[in-house]
């Protein structure tokens, strides 16, 4: 009988490919949100049936993906941001989200597509708290697929 092991989400990894000036630590993000996708439901009306309305399937949806770290000062992804949100300069890429095993060998991988960064925020600052600041970061893209 085989054995399945239930990932743990705490153990991931996110890369981008083709942004310019990314490093390493450009890539350690504390919270990933945003992984669902759902088909959208088209209601058909006929003609003489009151009681009900024909519901069929449409085209899938996709909610952004979400990203959170610790801010960077100096950050190749930010500049990246910096380019679409102040230049209107968009250069889409690839991001890959992999789920890690015990080995650091990815077990599920989640690409998104044609991905682009359409906001940035940081967290309150509070002269009360002694937090680390903290970004957050959210893409739009064509779709995902787990690979």
């Amino acid at each position: 009988m085989p054995v399945y092991e239930i990932p743990r989400v705490y153990h991931f990894k996110v890369e981008f490919l083709d942004v310019i000036g990314v490093v390493e630590n450009d890539v350690r993000f504390q919270d990933v949100s945003g992984l669902t996708a759902e088909l959208g439901i088209e209601e058909v009306i006929e003609g003489g049936e009151n009681r009900f309305s024909h519901r069929l399937p449409s085209r899938a949806k996709y909610s952004n993906l979400v990203l959170k770290r610790g801010m960077l000062i100096d950050s190749g992804l930010i500049q990246w941001f910096k380019n679409a949100i102040e230049n209107f300069q968009f250069m889409p890429t690839t991001v890959l989200v992999k789920l890690l095993d015990q080995d650091h060998e990815p077990m599920i991988t989640w690409s998104f597509e044609k991905a682009w960064p359409v906001k940035w925020a940081i967290s309150d600052l509070k002269a009360t708290e002694n937090a680390i600041a903290v970004e957050t970061i959210e893409l739009a893209y064509q779709y995902f697929r787990r690979t």
